[in-house]
């Protein structure tokens, strides 16, 4: 084991919600020599999170904790970031990345981590490691923050990265999983941190770059393709606003001719949607022609266009219900994605969208329902969380009762509202 990598060992906390961002920050250390011999473990959960980590400490003598956040589990986190503190002290150090440390740096410091990857990570975490590793001084690494004598230190925010320079996955610790086609989002949403954590300029995979690692992922069968977007109908537009049809066909096409019959392609689905104004006769034949998934998920967010302006969405009621039609008439199901109790919704708001909700379901839509919750690092992150109103839940729950609606929205107003009175 070369030098700078003993007496310490690289622990992800492997959840769920955070496995596709691992998969890549993994893969990008898998491209550094100098960190060929980095010991890197995986935690399932956080109930096994804090025992590894104690066996790790007593094995290594120093532990580098790795967490992605989403702002649904700071809660959580939290206890056991406490844990971790009060069992382990400085023989672990803990570094926090993704949506909710890029958008909120302090209060996740404050949570007791030591180290915030600010935005992109793949060139951050490289050159963060390679800086602890060697005990070299990381204090004037861009893209980073933490505490120092008390006070907060915020560094610029990271750069935006070529992702054709970065694995979408982790090939030596066989963590794979979507392959990333897409990054950034010109439409800026007041809810949605996509393109406050990944900028509004467009950036694609390139197609030979796609089919490369689905070749490294042959060996893997039977063999499922999917890809991480903010709009999956978008790939290869310039602005990410027109489609590309041509070079949606090149990608689809190029990755069927590299798998035959060895896997099934899933494009316009978990874990992507695609927006309603994209869908058109074009780009939903794409899908039926060389992919094997039979739905996809549509965001419209909601059905007053009132408040789809509000939010900056950039289409209407009609265009959701257009996609919702083209895709059923397709022979596709339609996922429909609307978040519930959003920012200056009325009454009368609230009851056009359940309309909608309901018409929609009536030919054929599953709907999948979100309570909205305030997100660190956009315009609404000071907006108080979303509540339901009891008419509009019993409205929801006979929908469940009869297949046409699911969703955690319930579990999300809660959460929301926890972390809006603990942390806001």
């Amino acid at each position: 084991m070369g030098s700078s990598c003993k007496g310490v060992a690289l622990l992800i906390n492997y959840e769920k919600l955070n496995r596709h961002s691992f998969n890549a920050l993994v893969g990008a250390i898998e491209t550094q020599e100098s960190l060929d011999e980095l010991p890197i473990y995986f935690s399932r959960n956080n109930d096994e999170l804090k025992t590894q980590t104690q066996k790790l400490v007593k094995r290594f003598g120093k532990v580098i904790l790795a967490f992605s956040l989403m702002t649904c589990q700071v809660v959580e986190v939290e206890r056991i970031v406490s844990l971790l503190k009060k069992h382990c002290g400085s023989k672990v150090l803990l570094i926090a990345g993704g949506p909710h440390p890029t958008g909120d740096p302090v209060g996740t410091l404050k949570m007791g981590f030591d180290i915030i990857v600010r935005g992109e990570g793949e060139e951050v975490f490289l050159d963060l490691i390679k800086k602890i590793l060697s005990k070299s001084d990381y204090s004037s690494l861009r893209g980073i923050a933490f505490s120092r004598n008390r006070n907060y230190v915020l560094n610029s925010r990271s750069r935006k990265i070529d992702i054709n320079n970065y694995p979408p996955f982790a090939i030596k610790h066989n963590k794979f999983g979507p392959i990333e086609i897409s990054r950034g989002c010109p439409w800026t949403c007041l809810y949605c941190q996509t393109p406050f954590l990944f900028g509004t300029k467009v950036r694609h995979r390139s197609v030979s770059n796609v089919c490369k690692w689905i070749i490294t992922m042959k060996k893997m069968k039977p063999l499922d393709i999917r890809f991480v977007s903010p709009n999956a109908f978008m790939y290869g537009s310039k602005d990410g606003k027109s489609v590309n049809v041509d070079k949606i066909e090149e990608l689809l096409k190029s990755v069927r001719q590299v798998l035959w019959s060895d896997g099934r392609i899933f494009f316009g689905t978990f874990p992507s949607e695609v927006r309603p104004e994209s869908v058109t006769n074009e780009t939903v034949e794409l899908v039926t022609k060389y992919c094997d998934n039979d739905n996809l998920v549509i965001g419209a967010q909601s059905g007053s266009d009132r408040i789809l302006e509000r939010i900056c969405r950039g289409h209407g009621v009609n265009e959701v219900r257009q996609a919702v039609e083209l895709t059923l008439d397709s022979g596709l199901k339609a996922n429909v994605d609307f978040i519930f109790g959003l920012p200056d919704e009325k009454e009368e708001d609230t009851i056009l969208t359940l309309n909608l909700v309901k018409e929609l379901a009536s030919i054929g839509a599953r709907i999948h329902a979100h309570t909205f919750m305030p997100l660190p690092g956009t315009p609404f992150k000071n907006m108080p969380p979303g509540k339901i109103r009891p008419e509009i839940k019993r409205e929801m729950e006979r929908l469940i009762s009869v297949g046409k609606l699911y969703g955690q929205w319930h579990t999300q107003e809660k959460i929301a509202e926890s972390y809006k009175r603990e942390y806001v």
